[in-house]
This record gives structure tokens, sequence and C-alpha cells, in this order.
């Protein structure tokens, strides 16, 4: 018999199903264990996902999480998604874009500043980044992708120039 096999991962699901969302010293206080590795075990069993944002310091079950269609689920503040890490959301969501992300888009949307993943992206050629406007564009690395993104930002960028001078005429 293994020492883990003491602890039972039903402990951890009924927390988790009754908060949704918990601390390692709470999922260790529910299952009465003092190591780290052995809530990973049986977190593993159970299938879980850890926060993007509070630096990764929340647990929840894969059954537990509400995904909402991009994929992210925010609980009491902190914030969980599909793909796992902030790096690999921020990867995810750029590759996927239409017209690529600014940095303030992205944090719109995934409710914490990103811009430390999109620079250790970039610096391992995991996304592209492009000057726009004056403000770094992040795209997808995959040439053809890329070219589409920066065809529909210029698109977007230049609806926005003509709704402004709309507006302009309309207040004069």
């Amino acid at each position: 018999m293994t020492k883990t096999s003491n602890f039972d991962a039903d402990k951890l699901r009924a927390l988790l199903r009754r908060q949704k969302i918990a601390t390692m010293e709470e999922l260790k206080e529910a299952l009465g264990a003092k190591g780290d590795a052995t809530i990973f075990r049986k977190l593993k069993e159970l299938s879980y996902y850890s926060s993007y944002s509070d630096r990764g310091r929340y647990y929840t079950a894969k059954d537990v999480a509400e995904f909402n269609d991009l994929g992210l689920w925010t609980c009491r503040s902190v914030h969980f998604s599909r793909y796992g890490t902030l790096v690999a959301t921020t990867e995810a969501f750029v590759n996927q874009a239409e017209a690529g992300y600014f940095a303030e888009e992205l944090m719109s949307i995934l409710g914490v500043d990103a811009k430390d993943a999109l620079r250790n992206l970039v610096q391992k050629n995991r996304i592209f980044r492009e000057k726009v406007a004056g403000r770094y564009l992040y795209c997808s690395c995959d040439r053809t992708r890329q070219k589409g993104q920066l065809a529909a930002r210029e698109i977007e960028q230049q609806q926005g120039r003509i709704q402004r001078e709309r507006v302009d005429k309309d207040l004069t």
C-alpha cells in the first residue's frame, strides 16, 4: 500500500464542489495531508485546473469549472482557462484571433495583465508582434495566419477612422 492510498480524492472533490475553488492549504486541510505532492497526485485523479491569475494559487476540478465560449471562467475574482496557464491562454488567444490583439485588448478579455506573457512568447518565437498605429499588435507566427490577422486589423483601423470622422462631423 502506498502512502497516498490512505488519502481519498473524493474529499477534494467534495470540497471543490462545495467551494468551487480552493488553495493548496485548504486542499491539504480537507485531505489531512501535509505534502503538496500528495495533493497534486489526488488532483490529477480528479482532472483539475489551476488559476491563471493569483499566481496559480487556486485549484478547481474539471467537472466544477463553468467555462464560457472563450474557454474562460471566473469564480470569486479568480480566473481559470481551459488552456491552462496565462502563457498558454495568451498564446491560444493570439493564434486564434481574427485580427491579432493589442495588450490592452487581451487584458480586457482575460481580466489580468498579459504583458509579461506576451513578451515571453515573443522572445521564444511562439507569437509575432508588429507595430501598428504606434502600439504592438500580437499575431500568430504562422505566416499565412499572420498576414490575415494584419489585414483584418488594417480594415478595423480604417473602419474606426471612418466612424470617428462621422462622429466629428455630427458634432460640428
